[in-house]
C-alpha cells in the first residue's frame, strides 16, 4: 500500500510518501507562502523523486484542521480530487493528533496547540497507551487559562507541543509549575510520515462529504469574547 499524506494545515507544507512501514519520501516547509500555488508541484516533485506515479498511490491521507481556514481547504481540496480521480480511498487525521504524535516518547499527557488569538487556543490531550497515540479529550476551542486549569488537576504531567506554544509558555509555567513540559524544536515540527503512520490504517472517509474540522469556539464562550469586543 502506498500512501501519500499532505499538510497544509497552518504555516507547513507537509507532504510523504509511505509504503507498508517504510518511508519512501517527504517534503517540508516552515514558511509563510501561499500553499495552494505550492502543493501541486511539491507532490509531483516528490512523486518523481521517488520513482512513483499518480498511479500507483493506494490511499491518500489528509490533515483535517484546525488551523488555517484557508490551508485547511488547500489541503482538503487536493487530497479529495487526487481520491476522486485516482478513485482511492481517503482518510483524514485531526492535526492537533497529527502534532500530538511527535511526543511518542513522553510519559504523561500530550498537549498540541495552536494559537487561535484573544487568549484562545486550539488544543487537546493525547497519550501514548502501548505504542498507540489516544485520544484523552477531543480538539476544542478553548481559553487557554481555562484549559490549564483543568490539567492542572488531573495532576500529571503534560508534554506541550506546538510552534505556537512559546506565545502562552509563561501563563502555562505559571499555572502548572513543574508539570508543564515543552517540547524541542523538531517535536514542533513534526514528520509528515507521522501523518501517514495515523492515516494509514484509519477507517475511510466518504470522498464527497468528508470535510475540514475548524473546531469552533463554545457558544457560551463566543458570546462572552463578543461582548468583550464590544466594550472596546
Amino acid at each position: 500500500m502506498k500512501v501519500l499524506a499532505i499538510d497544509t494545515s497552518n504555516y507547513t507544507l507537509g507532504l510523504a510518501l509511505m509504503e507498508e512501514d517504510l518511508v519512501i519520501g517527504e517534503y517540508i516547509t516552515t514558511v509563510k507562502k501561499n500553499h495552494s500555488i505550492r502543493v501541486m508541484p511539491a507532490i509531483d516533485m516528490l512523486l518523481k523523486d521517488c520513482d512513483a506515479k499518480p498511479a500507483d498511490l493506494s490511499k491518500i491521507v489528509v490533515a483535517l484542521g484546525p488551523g488555517s481556514y484557508t490551508g485547511v481547504r488547500i489541503g482538503m481540496t487536493i487530497a479529495k480530487t487526487l481520491a476522486w480521480s485516482l478513485d482511492i480511498p481517503i482518510s483524514g487525521v485531526s492535526s492537533l493528533a497529527f502534532l500530538a504524535a511527535s511526543g511518542r516518547n513522553f510519559d504523561g499527557l500530550i498537549c498540541p496547540l495552536f494559537d487561535a488569538r484573544r487568549g484562545q487556543v486550539y488544543t487537546g490531550l493525547y497519550e501514548f497507551r502501548n505504542g498507540e497515540l489516544e485520544e484523552i479529550q477531543e480538539d476544542c476551542n478553548v481559553m487557554l487559562v481555562d484549559w490549564v486549569q483543568s490539567l492542572k488537576e488531573m495532576d500529571k504531567p503534560v508534554l506541550f507541543v506546538g510552534n505556537d506554544v512559546p506565545l502562552h509558555r509563561e501563563k502555562i509555567t505559571e499555572i502548572l509549575g513543574g508539570m508543564a513540559h515543552f517540547a524541542g524544536v523538531t517535536q514542533n515540527n513534526p514528520r509528515p510520515s507521522e501523518l501517514a503512520l495515523l492515516g494509514m490504517n484509519a477507517e475511510p472517509a466518504n470522498v464527497h462529504t468528508i470535510v475540514p474540522n475548524y473546531v469552533r469556539l463554545a457558544e457560551a464562550e463566543a458570546k462572552w469574547l463578543e461582548a468583550q469586543k464590544a466594550k472596546e
